[in-house]
């Protein structure tokens, strides 16, 4: 899927057990050097951070996790406890949370199942399977519904053709379908639109949604937009954009959770600590294309204290 570049890589000089001392001393006696806590989490990888995990249980007989919780606070502590879970289980705690108590977070549930592929959802539901104990495709089932519920479930079988081929024939089939699907059928039939969506490789989808622009004259988010509404128009958009430009929608999700009155903090979070490893370099790059703007500046001006010197080192 093209060039992706991450923020954040492998420490060339790394050492868990010199490591574990450092952040000992940081979180010993009075005060706290989070200086010392941002340099450290933000340029080590996240295996790296593993062992240094490991090693201070081993050399402190205490939880790294346990240690910061009692050091940091707000925004700034639930980025670095992030960074300090394996990306699948960090996914994992978040659906979690998207599901827990009262209501479901529809739009958590979307951004984290609809843009992961099969090996990073088989890995989800294993780690979701073994902090709580509780089965992921069940939770989803009992906390959706309707057509939305199809989406994810479809989503969470983490079938979708890892090709990078596309058959033009499939394409015209699938572009067919869609439209049959779509005209006035909305409500009964998304069976289509949830097979392809969630089955096609990215190449596939694209060749696809080509297909159905020269078949109806219309693109498929429009006619999207123009047919469902609620999650399932964001389910779909989101599979769609992904198909498309992973980056860009990435970018956008940046973007929207830092416009108007007050900042959408968990967004933020949850965006720059999985993509860190990824494609993060690639999505402030599509941030400063589409807005105009540095990803940095935007986080700058809408983050404060050291929450904010965290998520500028991650951008580094």
């Amino acid at each position: 899927m093209g060039n992706f570049h991450p923020t954040v890589r492998r420490h060339h000089d790394f050492d868990a057990g010199r490591d574990a001392k450092k952040l000992r001393k940081a979180c010993k006696g009075m005060g706290t050097d989070e200086k010392v806590i941002i340099e450290i989490l933000s340029n080590r990888s996240s295996d790296q951070r593993q062992q240094m995990k490991q090693k201070y249980k081993a050399m402190y007989g205490k939880d790294l996790e346990e240690v910061l919780k009692g050091e940091l606070s707000g925004n700034f502590e639930k980025t670095a406890l992030a960074l300090l879970d394996q990306p699948w289980e960090y996914d994992a705690r978040e659906l979690r949370k998207a599901m827990k108590g009262l209501g479901t977070d529809e739009s958590v549930l979307i951004e984290v199942l609809c843009t992961r592929v099969n090996q990073q959802i088989v890995a989800i539901k294993d780690a979701y399977r073994r902090i709580f104990d509780r089965d992921l495709e069940f939770d989803v089932k009992s906390d959706t519904s309707g057509s939305l519920r199809k989406i994810l479930l479809s989503v969470l079988k983490a079938n979708r053709d890892q090709g990078m081929e596309s058959d033009e024939s499939l394409a015209q089939n699938d572009a067919k379908d869609l439209c049959e699907a779509g005209e006035g059928r909305w409500g009964t039939d998304e069976l289509a639109f949830n097979d392809v969506l969630a089955k096609r490789n990215y190449m596939q989808l694209r060749a696809t949604f080509e297909a159905y622009r020269h078949l109806t004259g219309k693109d498929i988010e429009d006619a999207i937009k123009s047919e469902t509404s609620g999650d399932l128009e964001k389910a779909y958009l989101t599979l769609v954009r992904c198909a498309r430009d992973c980056q860009a929608y990435f970018a956008t999700r940046l973007y929207d959770s830092m416009k108007g009155a007050g900042t959408d903090e968990e967004t933020l979070i949850r965006i720059l600590v999985t993509r860190a490893e990824i494609d993060l370099q690639t999505i402030k790059e599509k941030f400063q294309q589409m807005y105009s703007k540095s990803l940095s500046e935007a986080i700058q001006s809408e983050t404060s204290g050291d929450f904010r010197k965290l998520l500028l080192a991650l951008l580094h």
